[in-house]
């Protein structure tokens, strides 16, 4: 008896802040969406910050080997040269299309949480 009391006040509590608001409330499974879009936000800013630092050990490498390139011979070291930049020009490759593809992510997922909070305006008080 007494559940079914509860039941109704929150119901009648319910409709009450939609017609206050206009709109309905932002419930749990909001809520948890736009949690799961977040979590999903900062795992591309994890593979960021990896394209990032992917990206900048190459450039510390051939600034090593340009700095101490009058200790060496170019045509003497070449073997071990072509592949050391080999692996460099991949590991550029690498590093841009980590951080490349992160950025269209985090966009996508800051479109994704703006459409929530155009849809549900009560959302917008916990997002900035």
């Amino acid at each position: 008896m007494d559940a079914s009391i509860d039941r109704e006040k929150r119901v009648s509590g319910r409709e009450e802040a939609e017609a206050r608001e206009g709109e309905p409330p932002v419930d749990g499974i909001i809520i948890n969406e736009v949690q799961l879009i977040l979590a999903e936000k900062r795992t591309s800013l994890a593979a960021m910050r990896t394209g990032i630092a992917v990206f900048s050990l190459p450039l510390s490498v051939l600034s090593i080997l340009i700095a101490t390139s009058r200790y060496y011979d170019v045509t003497n070291v070449l073997p071990f040269l072509i592949p050391l930049l080999t692996i460099c020009a991949a590991l550029v490759v690498l590093g841009t299309y980590l951080v490349a593809r992160s950025a269209i992510r985090i966009h996508r997922y800051d479109r994704l949480i703006t459409g929530l909070k155009e849809k549900h305006g009560s959302l917008a008080k916990f997002i900035d």
